[in-house]
């Protein structure tokens, strides 16, 4: 009796999430109809479209795996340890999330550009952050990293802790009941946290495009063929790009159901 009252209130919430959905998937499949399967062909072909969309791949994936070596183990801390200003630390952690990414991009400038302390490093090692591939790392890893450190601390804090302290008490080191308890217990948060930070790294364009304009990611490309040529011209690379995309994010998040149905 109580479910077959609910059942209107359901059906409420299933036609606004109806039109959630719609608000996500209609401007999609307009963008896709509006464009021709010649005009996506060409511009499939298109040898500077080819290299921004292997080079925003990579890119991202380099940001992604790197900052991962310290972001995974820094989420485990904020799992696990209390300790004075633990909140501050957490939106500290969020607050890439909340500022224009624009002003990112100059906050991010003012410590890379020629001048600094870490521009003149990276010179002298060979690497160029302004205009080069690893200020575009940079900046995609500056706004898309919380949403790893975020994943992977939710993850390590749902193992259960006495777990861990048994472990201990057994003799094993810390760093031990890390990578075979706490990693492989949070594994599929953790994957779930790389995998969004890819995705975001991938998007991102304010930051990137006042860092380093230039090698040109795709996102940037589109704003550049926007501005010079108009709607017709970006829309294409638009298309490919959401759907290269949605390729890889799928079979990620296949591989990453197999692998959990497989050890279930």
């Amino acid at each position: 009796m109580r479910t077959k009252r609910l059942e209107p209130l359901h059906l409420v919430f299933a036609a606004l999430g109806g039109l959630v959905l719609l608000f996500i998937v209609a401007p999609l499949v307009g963008m896709l109809l509006a464009s021709s399967p010649g005009e996506l062909a060409e511009t499939a072909r298109d040898p500077e479209v080819e290299r921004s969309v292997w080079l925003t791949l990579a890119t991202s994936m380099g940001a992604t795996l790197i900052l991962a070596v310290a972001a995974v183990p820094f989420a485990y801390l904020l799992a696990r340890k209390k300790f004075p200003l633990r909140q501050l630390v957490n939106g500290l952690v969020d607050l890439p999330i909340v500022i224009p990414h624009s002003a990112a991009g100059i906050a991010l400038l003012g410590i890379l550009s020629r001048g600094t302390f870490i521009g003149e490093l990276g010179e002298r090692a060979g690497i160029r952050f302004v205009g080069g591939h690893a200020g575009i790392m940079a900046a995609m890893a500056f706004v898309s990293v919380p949403f790893l450190v975020n994943a992977a601390r939710d993850g390590f804090a749902a193992v259960p802790e006495r777990l861990e302290k048994a472990a201990l008490n057994l003799g094993a080191s810390p760093l031990r009941v890390f990578f075979t308890i706490a990693v492989p217990m949070a594994w599929r948060s953790i994957l779930s946290g790389l995998i969004l930070m890819w995705a975001r790294g991938m998007s991102e364009f304010g930051a990137v495009l006042v860092v380093a304009y230039h090698p040109i990611i795709t996102p940037v490309l589109i704003y550049e063929r926007f501005g010079a040529f108009g709607l017709r011209y970006a829309r294409p690379i638009s298309i490919i790009f959401i759907g290269i995309c949605l390729l890889f994010f799928i079979v990620l998040r296949l591989v990453a159901g197999r692998r959990y149905h497989a050890e279930g």
